[in-house]
């Protein structure tokens, strides 16, 4: 039996789609993004406050990556979640994930390192992983200089930025480090094959994000069809998952990458990564991102604070 919406879901989704089916693609990329501006702009949130914000600028594999600290308030040193935005390696930035960063960072009562990595099609696989991991690699070298404790970095994304998170922890682990304490994950894109059941039953707009704004994404990220088996593009062809470390993965029942999120949790969970899956029932696509008016949303990000603050220690 079909899960229903759930009503704050659905009021949203009847907002969004007011004047006909939304969805994320367009003839081009500069479109698109223009696309998620007037999207933004249409339900602007206020930006909850954190206790000091800062933009810096690290070195990256090809020149300087953008990354804004969020630090929320109590005593240092704090766990350090290095974070990915979503948009499907095309859209989004650390602009319109600033409320969603700021959220975390007060619910985990930790730093969230934003990370504005080079986007496709203009930089194609694998600049944005590279520069994902390079921004890692400089939060777990500096993290004392911004009151961070080297020692708990975690690595976290939602939908595109699930996936670098999850490819980054595989990097770390083959590159000899730095050494990770945490995965969020929320609703990753682990796949490039958009073949599984959710991907069959939401092929279609307006829902989010739908199978047909996924095949964009991945055709204007990977070069070639050869980067689909390469396990830091498409995770779920890593051969050995074991390493890894702790993750918690989110889901929701309205979304084309539902199952292969959660396929990807029971590849970790066979691999013997402890993994908590929690699927959210009756929402879509970027859900937390809609935690000002989704009491999902709400708990969604409350459980990701938990998890950071089990994953640190604190």
């Amino acid at each position: 039996m079909a899960v229903a919406l759930d009503p704050q879901m659905k009021a949203m989704l009847d907002f969004a789609n007011a004047s006909g089916p939304m969805f994320l693609r367009a003839e081009t990329p500069e479109a698109a993004r223009e696309k998620m501006q007037a999207l933004l702009e249409a339900r602007a949130v206020e930006p909850p406050p954190v206790y000091r914000v800062e933009d810096r600028h690290v070195p990256g594999p090809h020149g300087q990556v953008p990354i804004r600290i969020y630090t929320s308030e109590g005593r240092i040193p704090k766990g350090v979640l290095v974070y990915f935005h979503g948009g499907g390696w095309v859209l989004g930035s650390i602009v319109t994930h600033d409320v969603l960063c700021r959220s975390i960072a007060n619910a985990a009562g930790c730093i969230v390192v934003s990370v504005d990595y080079r986007l496709a099609p203009e930089h194609k696989f694998p600049a944005a992983p590279e520069d994902c991991y390079a921004a890692t690699k400089w939060v777990a070298a500096n993290a004392a200089s911004f009151g961070g404790d080297p020692n708990r970095i975690a690595v976290g994304g939602d939908s595109a930025g699930g996936n670098l998170a999850t490819a980054t922890a595989l990097m770390a682990r083959d590159r000899g480090g730095p050494h990770l304490a945490f995965q969020l994950l929320f609703y990753p894109a682990i796949s490039a094959a958009n073949d599984t059941p959710s991907q069959m039953e939401f092929d279609r707009d307006g829902f989010i994000l739908s199978r047909a704004d996924m095949e964009w994404f991945w055709n204007h990220y990977l070069n070639s069809p050869a980067d689909r088996d390469n396990p830091i593009a498409c995770p779920n062809k890593a051969g050995n998952l074991a390493g890894l470390p702790p993750a918690l993965v989110q889901t929701c029942s309205h979304d084309p990458l539902r199952d292969e999120g959660e396929r990807y949790a029971e590849q970790m969970k066979k691999a013997r990564v402890k993994v908590t899956l929690t699927r959210y029932d009756g929402v879509t696509h970027g859900f937390v991102s809609f935690a000002d008016v989704l009491d999902k949303g709400k708990a969604g990000l409350k459980e990701a604070g938990e998890a950071l603050r089990a994953a640190f220690g604190k």
